[in-house]
């Protein structure tokens, strides 16, 4: 009887610690934030101001 005691008592105390044991991965990182895109509107905003500015100077 005593030696199944002291077999439960080790088999619970080893059940415990790999339970605890376990390393648990760190939560995933939130995207980063969205950047200014240079894409075509940034060309049409450039071309625009140059037809603005030689109509301007033509007056």
């Amino acid at each position: 009887m005593k030696k199944i005691k002291y077999l439960v008592l080790i088999i619970v105390l080893f059940s415990v610690q790999l339970v605890f044991g376990q390393i648990v991965p760190p939560p995933i990182p939130p995207p980063p934030p969205p950047g200014l895109s240079v894409d075509g509107g940034l060309l049409f905003l450039v071309a625009s101001a140059l037809i603005y500015g030689v109509a301007k100077l033509k007056n």
